[in-house]
């Protein structure tokens, strides 16, 4: 709401972690090989790695990534095995 592009987000005891969302961009990015416009957005994490390590982070990114791309995901019907 800030217009902030990108920043780093602070830990703060006793914290493990913390997300830094930066403002949704429209840029120049390339599609099946022509340029196009396309909306970014930059997200970090800090992570403690007292309490956890920089895969657990980069799997929660990974996550976090395909749920703000596909948010019908979240109503989606669970199946039962």
């Amino acid at each position: 709401m800030f217009g902030v592009d990108k920043f780093i987000a602070v830990l703060m005891p006793p914290q493990a972690a913390s997300i830094a969302v930066g403002d949704i961009r429209d840029v120049p990015v390339v599609v099946k090989g022509a340029i196009t416009v396309g909306r970014r957005m930059k997200v970090t994490l800090s992570c403690d790695h007292r309490a956890l390590n920089g895969l657990m982070g980069a799997q929660f990114l990974k996550e976090f990534k395909r749920v703000l791309e596909h948010p019908q995901a979240l109503a989606a019907p669970v199946v039962n095995p």
